[in-house]
């Protein structure tokens, strides 16, 4: 299937940071395909294994962790463990802020506060993590009457769920490897294929370092998008020769 040009973005668009990247049809049916599957597998998981009886069998911040994992499973922020630790640490944090903080207001604040800087520091920032700080909070008495029950069931076992179906689902379908650590072997081996030397890990290291801001991108589609551009140019580079020997410039 032949990717098209994206048509350039006006200075409004480029603002509102409407995304134009050339997805295929394809592609978008198998995300929805995905996370109908993955979330149908929390629910069903959750109530087989069963969830304290007072207490609901999904965390609603688990949606968003399957939009993550099943639309965009490449990503840096959809990943095994920001998704296990983002939730985790976040459903830890928020549980704590609301047995120790009178003030539920203040109390959401500083756990969603919280929760994104322990994110940072254990290298699992997970979005939907503030959500489930959030409702540790603010979600009514059946979630503050669990305690700390509450990141046993429903935060990890839905966590863990989703992860499981992820890896299975997204094996079915080549260009999508789940965790993204599975296709590394063939996006070094692309890149080394396009006749140019491969960027070592130190390279991307130093540079995301210079830039000192959290990139939503993994190294390995970074070098995927490498190897795909750099092949094209050799390409390019070899139409060019073509055309030249079947239509030398005049002496």
């Amino acid at each position: 299937m032949t990717a098209t040009n994206p048509a350039p973005q006006s200075p409004w668009q480029k603002m509102l940071g409407i995304e134009f990247s050339p997805v295929s049809h394809r592609e978008r049916l198998v995300s929805a395909l995905g996370g109908f599957v993955g979330l149908l597998a929390v629910y069903v998981a959750s109530h087989a294994f069963g969830s304290p009886p007072s207490g609901p069998l999904l965390i609603f911040s688990i949606g968003a962790s399957t939009v993550l994992v099943f639309a965009v499973p490449h990503g840096a922020l959809s990943q095994p463990w920001p998704v296990f630790g983002g939730h985790l640490v976040s459903a830890l944090i928020g549980v704590s802020c609301a047995q120790l903080v009178p003030d539920a207001a203040f109390a959401a604040a500083v756990a969603v506060g919280l929760s994104i800087a322990a994110m940072h520091y254990l290298r699992c920032i997970h979005p939907p993590g503030g959500a489930t700080a959030l409702a540790a909070v603010l979600g009514g008495e059946s979630l503050r009457a669990l305690g700390f029950g509450l990141v046993l069931a429903p935060v990890l076992l839905n966590a863990l769920v989703l992860l499981a179906a992820a890896v299975v689902f997204n094996a079915f379908f080549p260009w999508r490897r789940y965790p993204v650590s599975l296709a590394r072997h063939a996006v070094k081996a692309q890149a080394a294929s396009a006749g140019y030397e491969a960027i070592s890990h130190e390279d991307f290291v130093f540079a995301l370092t210079q830039m000192d801001s959290f990139i939503d991108i993994s190294e390995e589609d970074l070098l995927r998008i490498y190897g795909l551009a750099t092949g094209r140019h050799r390409e390019v580079e070899a139409q060019a020769a073509a055309a030249r020997t079947i239509n030398p410039a005049p002496g």
